[in-house]
């Protein structure tokens, strides 16, 4: 289920830094959310300059690159995890393209297992048990 998107201005990145990107989110998603490697996402959707603005003007014409990003996550997850996924995120563009911290946006989706499909079939199928345990986790004691 882990996906994330970054939203990059078109020709501000290199295919190297693309690719950092990209794999470090993944390695991240998976630390964080203690996710087998194998069910995480990541893409980047490339605008272009003319079509980006920041700050009141377009890309082409400021040359600023404030990436954003947004991600999903199962609801139940704690609010620990989804922050440190925020600051990771983050971290990753600022540390990879070396874009300005303070430019840099990002948010978290969270979507009931009920609405998520994995191959077609309901999240809260599939992943019942964790979707059960992390409930657990959360609920306080009586």
């Amino acid at each position: 289920m882990p996906i994330v998107n970054f939203h990059l201005v078109d020709g501000m990145s290199t295919p190297e830094q693309d690719e950092r990107l990209l794999i470090g989110a993944c390695q991240l998603y998976a630390e964080v959310l203690k996710a087998p490697l194998e069910r995480v996402r990541a893409f980047i959707t490339l605008h272009r300059p003319g079509q980006f603005a920041v700050a009141g003007g377009l890309c082409a014409h400021n040359g600023l690159h404030a990436p954003f990003f947004d991600f999903i996550v199962l609801d139940g997850r704690p609010l620990d995890e989804r922050h440190r996924l925020l600051r990771g995120f983050t971290e990753l563009l600022v540390d990879t393209l070396g874009v300005r911290r303070e430019l840099v946006r990002g948010s978290c989706r969270r979507v009931e297992p009920q609405d998520w499909a994995i191959g077609g079939e309901p999240a809260s199928v599939i992943r019942k048990d964790e979707v059960a345990a992390r409930a657990a986790l959360s609920t306080p004691p009586p």
